[in-house]
């Protein structure tokens, strides 16, 4: 099923948007993995993104977490981020985002989730606007409301974090 808007529908969905939900692999990262010895295996993440999520949380817009990881590095990148709604360890993402939207009370129409594999699917359907990147798996291409110009671990989080900037006029 596509669901893809227009630029202007896609527009008119972020001025809604009251959580940012992310998928980490993917999404935060380029979806690679490497050893580092003495530490073990790791991940990198992009700056952009990193100093965008620190951004809209300041102007009162929360970012969450839903990862099927749960490694000591993403732990630190969440402390150091300052994100505090986050479920880790689970490939469930629908129950994950049910679980933060117990504890928010946001409704499923204000949430705006980035997810790029299979198992994002059913948390995507769910939201009111569902976004992936241009790697994602075709399945999810299909299926969500937009794809970011960038690719995931390469600025797509904060693509659509200045897009919700933009559209709700914060600064």
């Amino acid at each position: 099923m596509n669901r893809q808007l227009t630029l202007a529908a896609y527009q008119e969905k972020l001025k809604n948007i009251k959580l940012l939900l992310l998928d980490v692999d993917g999404i935060l990262t380029d979806a690679k993995i490497f050893y580092v010895h003495g530490q073990g295996w790791t991940r990198s993440y992009c700056i952009y993104d990193g100093y965008g999520i620190r951004l809209l949380q300041k102007l009162g817009v929360p970012v969450g977490v839903i990862s099927g990881g749960q490694s000591d590095e993403l732990k630190e990148r969440l402390k150091v981020l300052g994100i505090q709604h986050f479920v880790i360890g689970s490939e469930d993402k629908l129950k994950s985002l049910e679980e933060i939207v117990a504890k928010t009370n946001i409704p499923y129409q204000n949430i705006c989730f980035m997810g790029d594999e299979l198992f994002d699917i059913p948390a995507l359907e769910k939201v009111g606007l569902a976004i992936t990147v241009p790697n994602a798996m075709l399945e999810v291409q299909e299926m969500v409301h937009w794809i970011t110009s960038k690719s995931g671990g390469d600025g797509a989080v904060r693509e659509v974090i200045d897009g919700i900037r933009k559209a709700q006029n914060l600064k």
